[in-house]
């Protein structure tokens, strides 16, 4: 039998149906009833085994995700990247020690990757009780640190894909010290996902040390990327880059000052706020933001949306809301610094 998404599928629906009542509390029945199916269909029309096993345990590790962060959604959490080589007599091991006591006090969990190095000082500043740590198997480097081992927020993932869905997804912001090719590449990811608006603005924070690691790495962007036209001017607007831990940690709680955060609904951007905008605030941002707005467009006020019902904690908060220019997602971060100044 042909399975389909967009037809029914007679006694198929029914025994699916039965399976998902069978259960019992299942949430949003509609999307685990699509989920089912999509593996029915996955078991018709994928014959290759080790494609079949990718697919169980993306699954089984984004399901193990899901239930270690739920409880967390409430609180703000920063991901700190950084090299597994950076040892424990280093001044960068200290200052992420630093930085990351101060992120708890604030309130903030800490997401690393649970491994040693840079990832053991975060663990170690923040305290295992305010830490996750999103773990790879590897043959070498990759055991869990001593803060996390045996912790319930300690996630093993076999995928490396898997694990950076965690970082990314679960993260307010990102802070990223020196590091090596690993530490580079998730780096990397963070910024093409801000750039193209795949995922949410968060700060990115380039925790530099002495010798000007990031320094040489932002000579290189501005000489080999912009110059030649691979990047815009508005994209640095994508990171800070500071040598001082108490500027990071500043950093990311100046850019929830006011803003809260956004979505898009029926092609428009809804930006939550922390405080209503005044009139001439919001003139002023169209005066110095008009690339954001599509021809004609301006930005309004307004309150929550009906599509906004499935997040009832956010309902009370103020709008803003305007047909965004899909082109200039590093000036939207320069927009949500703006909107921070008011």
């Amino acid at each position: 039998m042909e399975l389909s998404f967009s037809r029914p599928n007679a006694e198929i629906d029914q025994l699916i149906n039965r399976l998902v009542e069978a259960a019992g509390d299942i949430h949003h029945a509609e999307i685990t009833r699509e989920m089912i199916l999509s593996t029915l269909k996955i078991g018709q029309e994928v014959d290759y085994p080790a494609d079949l096993k990718l697919i169980n345990r993306t699954l089984r590790e984004m399901r193990f995700t899901a239930r270690v962060f739920g409880p967390y959604r409430g609180r703000k959490k920063v991901t700190i990247f950084g090299s597994a080589r950076t040892g424990r007599d280093e001044e960068m091991y200290r200052k992420c020690i630093r930085f990351s006591r101060i992120l708890a006090d604030n309130g903030y969990m800490i997401i690393t990757g649970g491994g040693p190095g840079i990832m053991q000082a975060g663990n170690e500043g923040a305290g295992s009780e305010n830490s996750f740590a999103v773990n790879i198997r590897l043959p070498f480097e990759q055991q869990p640190n001593p803060v996390m081992y045996r912790n319930p927020r300690l996630i093993t993932y076999k995928y490396f894909f898997n694990r950076k869905v965690a970082f990314v997804k679960e993260a307010d912001a990102i802070a990223v010290f020196p590091g090596g090719f690993g530490t580079l590449d998730e780096a990397m990811e963070v910024f093409t996902l801000i750039q193209t608006g795949k995922t949410s603005p968060k700060p990115l924070i380039l925790v530099d040390d002495e010798g000007g690691y990031w320094e040489q790495f932002f000579a290189f962007v501005k000489q080999s990327l912009l110059v030649k036209g691979f990047i815009s001017g508005e994209d640095f607007s994508l990171f800070t880059i500071t040598k001082d831990e108490q500027e990071a940690a500043e950093a990311i709680e100046t850019f929830y000052r006011i803003y809260h955060s956004m979505r898009f609904i029926d092609h428009r951007l809804v930006i939550r706020l922390n405080k209503t905008l005044a009139p001439e605030q919001i003139r002023t941002l169209e005066e110095e933001f008009p690339e954001l707005l599509q021809d004609g467009e301006h930005i309004v006020c307004c309150g929550a949306m009906p599509e906004e019902a499935d997040q009832p904690d956010l309902v009370a908060l103020p709008r803003i809301t305007m047909k965004f220019n899909h082109h200039h997602y590093g000036l939207l971060l320069a927009f949500i610094h703006r909107i921070n100044t008011f």
